[in-house]
């Protein structure tokens, strides 16, 4: 049994909240890079090229790239073996992420009653914690930090197993052009499949946090995340919502088995910043 401090976890947060929300990854960068040159729309260059600057001041001064710095969402594997001595697991993520949101100068948006006197608890806590319990000794925890703009843009459908995957692909176009310039795209599409209503809406956001490029192993649904990429793309609706062939940056395609009489599918919209940082303990 290894023995690991709740003080090192909230450590571990507190920076990786503060990086997800500095540090663009180099799969971002590139396939902003790349779009720029795709391009034809003079707008849709000039406000790419904007984020790549807005990217860079970010890193360079260590300040957020967004003034929305999102629900800290955390998809964790805490290893069957592991012992956390001190604080309780959820609570010791909680105190990195007060640390991490208030020390680094980011946004504070979770409100703790979410109907009624709406008041902001001032730390960004609680974070949407997500764990799996796996074999070993280690405990990985990965962040992606999630604003409410793409996120209001997200939707479960429960459809029927006769839509097939032509009904699929044209409720996830259709949940992008109806998001249209709100999601600040370019975006990046996450889309859940199987298990049941609230499975297929964390399979979408967990697919999130694939590094763009990386396709789904099964040459079916793989095939399926590059189709969709070109329908949104031309939807036209571009950078921002001012038109150009960059609505989309990637789509990523998570699946799971479900019941015989259901077929949940979920669409998870990113914007542009794709924050997600991850460490090992």
């Amino acid at each position: 049994m290894k023995e690991i401090e709740a003080s090192k976890i909230t450590e571990a947060v507190k920076k990786l909240v503060m990086d997800a929300n500095y540090f663009i990854g180099d799969d971002v960068k590139k396939a902003i890079e790349d779009a720029i040159e795709k391009e034809t729309s003079p707008t849709a260059k000039e406000i790419l090229n904007m984020i790549l600057e807005n990217h860079k001041i970010s890193r360079e001064e260590q300040l957020p790239m967004c003034q929305d710095t999102g629900v800290a969402v955390f998809f964790i594997e805490l290893g069957q073996d592991v012992h956390i001595v001190g604080e309780g697991y959820e609570d010791a993520i909680n105190e990195g992420v007060k640390q991490g949101y208030t020390e680094g100068y980011l946004r504070k948006s979770m409100v703790g009653d979410p109907i009624i006197e709406r008041k902001n608890t001032g730390d960004n806590t609680p974070a949407v914690i997500h764990t799996r319990i796996v074999p070993g000794d280690k405990i990985h925890i990965l962040v992606a930090p999630k604003g409410g703009g793409s996120e209001n843009m997200s939707e479960v459908r429960m459809m029927k197993a006769a839509d097939g995957i032509e009904g699929v692909k044209d409720f996830v176009v259709e949940r992008v052009k109806k998001s249209g310039g709100n999601p600040c795209p370019p975006i990046v599409v996450g889309v859940g499949l199987g298990g049941n209503f609230e499975m297929s809406a964390i399979l979408s956001k967990k697919s999130l946090t694939r590094n763009f490029g990386q396709r789904n192993p099964d040459p079916k649904f793989s095939e399926v995340e590059v189709e969709l990429l070109k329908r949104i793309n031309k939807l036209g609706i571009g950078p921002m919502g001012l038109g150009g062939k960059t609505t989309a940056l990637e789509v990523f395609i998570e699946y799971i088995p479900c019941h015989i009489a259901s077929m949940p599918v979920a669409v998870n919209i990113n914007c542009h910043a794709a924050r997600h940082k991850e460490i090992t303990l």
